[in-house]
């Protein structure tokens, strides 16, 4: 069962977006757990490379709670991440993200979305290993 402490810390991160028309794109970088007083920042940072459109400097940001509830930077909900593993879900209209998380390898793990909606549809596979 994992807690919000076992992230906390460095991590390299790559990941893969895989197009339902086949495209795909790679990133990475790396992800960086901060913890204060009710959870952890989470900064993420790399290298976004798109076949046929070049490189990019990619960063996103979210907000941990100590439950391991998902928050995006401007304070919204997103998702619970199931602390045995397993599914979770996050629907803004009008796209659905469906998330599967692994931690059965751990240290190692990965998280894969599944989006689906009018305009898009594509599978997200982010990998985590602990940077020592």
């Amino acid at each position: 069962m994992r807690q919000l402490s076992d992230f906390l810390g460095v991590w390299s991160l790559e990941r893969d977006i895989r197009q339902a028309d086949g495209s795909q794109a790679h990133f990475e970088g790396t992800a960086r757990w901060d913890a204060d007083d009710d959870g952890a920042n989470y900064l993420e940072m790399g290298q976004l490379v798109m076949p046929g459109q070049g490189q990019f400097r990619s960063e996103r940001r979210y907000r941990w709670g100590n439950d391991l509830r998902v928050y995006f930077d401007d304070g919204r909900y997103f998702h619970s991440v199931p602390a045995d593993g397993g599914e979770s879900a996050h629907w803004c209209d009008p796209d659905q993200y469906d998330a599967s998380y692994d931690f059965g390898q751990w240290p190692n793990w990965s998280c894969q979305w599944a989006v689906r909606g009018p305009r898009k549809d594509y599978v997200m596979t982010s990998r985590y290993r602990p940077l020592r």
